[in-house]
């Protein structure tokens, strides 16, 4: 037991690990080949309880916490299916609409959202902007008791899917002031690109989302005009440390595979285990790891307590992802020639991990953020 998790929460474990188990582990290799996860499989989720865990119940949702959020993404990253895309809606979208939504807004979309009935997506970067959101070029204009939005969004997690975005917009473009407001699928001027090749999370849908001259009422609004990029920066922690918490997960999860793999696996009569670097290796990993589960540990802790700053999620996912690429490359090493084969977890997992240097914030942005504070 991990003193940062209830009763509730482990008991919560068991039923997500029987569900991944049961609906995701066995499809996932289809879903890769397909790129991206059927709405049916959303669906099962939401019936199992299992999106928006901390929306309300009095919209449908389980009126969770950060910590029962955090088992789901446990259980995902152990399983390597963080390509399912579940996070991003139910950990980033709808933390957004029930802090900053309206209650008509919330009525009209919280429900469907917890059933799996509407994919929504968080619509920020723009080609050529990447991390720094300040710069993007959507417009929202004002027309009588209608915003009218202009403008491309890309990279957009569960865009082909998505039902519903919320969609980061410039009422001036000089200005560096943002705005947030919804746009449902099938609103005319509103269409989406072909789904992106990746090297990884290819199970994951992304696309590029086209706003011409989209017409949607004011009421579409999240909070107020112009306030979006602090609505934004408050989520940020939580968002980043969401990438600490798969990565803490992958590792240990990947560590003990690698410890069976090179028990069972010999090489010159002996098995690679019994080699000094093999052992060695895996002895610094698992203390890395160690270190690093108490450290996510002690940032999951604050968060549920209001209490985690910027800097310190931004230590959290700058450590966490760079440690995640570095051990899982050695992990993928002590596999040999079987580590590049697709069909073990190793290999899918080294090059899915390779974006969570880059979203979220890149480590450099993470540097910087930490390096404001000394």
């Amino acid at each position: 037991m991990r003193k940062v998790f209830r009763d509730d929460h482990e008991m919560f474990r068991e039923q997500v690990r029987r569900f991944v188990e049961r609906e995701i582990v066995p499809h996932h290799a289809e879903w890769e080949h397909q790129g991206y996860v059927p709405k049916s499989a959303w669906l099962k989720a939401g019936q199992e309880g299992l999106l928006c865990i901390m929306a309300p119940e009095e919209f449908g949702g389980g009126g969770g916490d950060y910590g029962h959020s955090a088992v789901l993404i446990e259980e995902l990253a152990r399983a390597n299916a963080t390509a399912v895309g579940f996070t991003t809606h139910s950990e980033i979208v709808a933390n957004y609409i029930v802090a900053y939504g309206s209650d008509p807004q919330k009525e009209n979309w919280l429900p469907k959202m917890i059933s799996g009935e509407m994919i929504a997506v968080i619509a920020m970067t723009e080609p050529g902007i990447g991390s720094d959101l300040r710069s993007m070029r959507t417009t929202l204009r004002r027309d009588g008791d209608d915003y009218i939005i202009s403008g491309s969004k890309t990279f957009i997690t569960n865009g082909f899917n998505s039902g519903m975005a919320v969609v980061a917009c410039k009422t001036d473009p000089a200005a560096k002031k943002l705005t947030l407001v919804c746009v449902e699928d099938g609103t005319p001027g509103f269409t989406k690109g072909q789904r992106l090749e990746k090297i990884g999370l290819k199970g994951q849908d992304t696309s590029e989302l086209f706003f011409n001259d989209v017409r949607v009422p004011i009421t579409n609004r999240l909070g107020e005009e112009d306030k979006g990029f602090g609505y934004l920066t408050h989520q940020l922690a939580w968002e980043r440390l969401i990438i600490a918490i798969r990565a803490a997960a992958s590792i240990e999860a990947l560590l003990d595979e690698t410890i069976e793999y090179t028990r069972s696996r010999k090489v010159f009569d002996q098995t690679v285990f019994n080699f000094q670097n093999t052992r060695f290796s895996l002895a610094a990993a698992k203390a890395e790891a160690t270190m690093l589960r108490a450290f996510v540990d002690e940032c999951l802790g604050e968060v549920m307590e209001g209490q985690l700053t910027p800097e310190k999620a931004a230590m959290a996912k700058l450590m966490g992802s760079e440690m995640q690429g570095r051990l899982l490359d050695q992990f993928l090493q002590l596999h040999g020639g079987y580590g590049f084969m697709s069909e073990y977890k190793v290999a899918r997992a080294w090059v899915d991990a390779r974006v969570a240097r880059i979203y979220g914030g890149t480590s450099e942005i993470m540097k910087e953020i930490i390096a404001r504070t000394l």
